[in-house]
């Protein structure tokens, strides 16, 4: 079967930003299958050009010896998202429109897969599969526009109410919804999506060595002798960097250093804030490709996930804390609801109430405290993942869905 994948911020493994969608699209061609990507020429994360900006990119995958393509469409795209939510808004309506037009040209497509944030670029995967009379299957990362409303940044009454709309006509449009925390499905069901299926999000334990000392990366970062609490990740308004910041500074005595590894609007706001605070114990590091991200693990002794203590975020499942367990390290966790019940039962990781700097401190020196407990508890969440959210077993669920939503389709068209 032929999928066809809309995903502005489509990632592979030498560009920074999640690579759940590359992971996935690398596995369906191993089975066989071929999949084209219509993604943006500019990183999402960044804001710079891709490694290949420009006409098809070739990123191939293992098949039995032999080497098959993940084709890769870069669609025309605004490309100053960073400046303010208004120019981001920009950029998603023009890779809505460009990535409909050049998906018109993609043939002999069997399944049309749409994801959203953002939230329009669902409309271009729908149109394209209505047009195609194929089905689409629509997937829910971030419940948007319900975590902008709650963060802030989408204030406007009419494009609430117009992105609600297209929020619901998306679910009840699908063939079908797919979510990757059980945190959405209420939310989903509640909102008119026929049939929602679950594959979580995870991470592939066979990239990360969790025996890895990371001294090449202490080294170059000069963290030796340092117990090393990382967060890697976006800095943006819900990431909530303030508070690990105000931790930061609680922790000013100790041998704590804490390093905030990514790119994002508000990192230049952060960086002048912890100059203002006199912060000699937080250091900024761009983001990293995922290539990267094993030997940038390894140098952490603890890693830091944080969201705003807004209700909505009790929902999700952040991709960092999968990657951190299959690293094998411990995790200072402030982000309550489902992902903190995942955290629990791997016991690889102690909770920090969301906006509390006090707590995430108090939480980071308990790690620090005793080095070899926090490592069996690293340990333990590496071994939980491997049971639970092994990305090839979380791909395998996926890869039955779309072959079920084909076949589905090819025997309705038969009768």
């Amino acid at each position: 079967m032929h999928i066809l994948i809309i995903h502005q911020a489509f990632a592979s493994l030498d560009e920074p930003g999640g690579t759940r969608h590359y992971e996935f699209a690398r596995l369906l061609v191993s089975r066989g299958h071929e999949v084209t990507v219509i993604a943006s020429p500019v990183s999402y994360i960044t804001g710079a050009p891709t490694p290949s900006a420009f006409g098809t990119s070739p990123i191939f995958s293992e098949n039995g010896g032999g080497r098959e393509a993940v084709r890769v469409l870069r669609a025309s795209v605004y490309s100053a998202h960073h400046k303010s939510f208004f120019h981001r808004a920009i950029a998603f309506f023009s890779f809505m429109f460009s990535s409909f037009f050049l998906g018109l040209k993609v043939k002999h497509v069997d399944l049309i897969w749409g994801t959203s944030p953002p939230i329009f670029q669902g409309a271009t995967a729908w149109a394209l599969a209505r047009i195609k009379r194929v089905p689409f299957l629509f997937e829910v990362r971030d419940l948007w526009p319900q975590f902008a409303i709650a963060v802030g940044v989408l204030k406007n009454p009419i494009l609430i109410r117009l992105t609600e709309w297209l929020e619901r006509f998306l679910y009840r449009g699908a063939d079908r919804v797919m979510v990757n925390s059980p945190g959405f499905l209420e939310h989903v069901k509640g909102r008119g999506a026929k049939r929602v299926e679950l594959i979580p999000n995870g991470a592939d334990p066979s990239m990360f060595d969790p025996n890895e000392d990371g001294a090449e990366f202490r080294r170059l970062h000069k963290l030796e002798h340092k117990f090393v609490a990382l967060y890697a990740g976006a800095h943006g308004m819900s990431n909530d960097l303030d508070v690990v910041l105000d931790a930061a500074s609680k922790l000013a005595d100790s041998k704590i250093q804490i390093v905030l590894l990514g790119d994002g609007k508000e990192k230049p706001a952060l960086q002048a804030r912890a100059a203002e605070m006199k912060l000699t114990n937080v250091t900024f590091l761009p983001s990293v490709p995922k290539t990267e991200m094993p030997r940038t693990l390894a140098g952490a002794d603890a890693c830091i996930a944080n969201l705003k203590p807004l209700e909505e975020y009790k929902t999700t499942y952040p991709n960092k804390v999968f990657d951190y367990m299959a690293a094998g390290r411990p995790v200072a966790l402030a982000i309550d609801g489902v992902i903190r019940d995942v955290v629990e039962a791997a016991e690889c990781g102690f909770f920090a109430e969301p906006g509390n700097a006090s707590a995430l401190a108090n939480v980071i020196s308990k790690l620090a405290a005793n080095k070899n407990k926090a490592r069996e508890m690293g340990l333990k969440g590496r071994k939980y993942l491997e049971e639970n959210f092994s990305r090839d077993k979380i791909a395998g669920q996926l890869v039955s869905l779309l072959e079920e939503m084909v076949a589905h389709e090819s025997d309705q068209k038969r009768d």
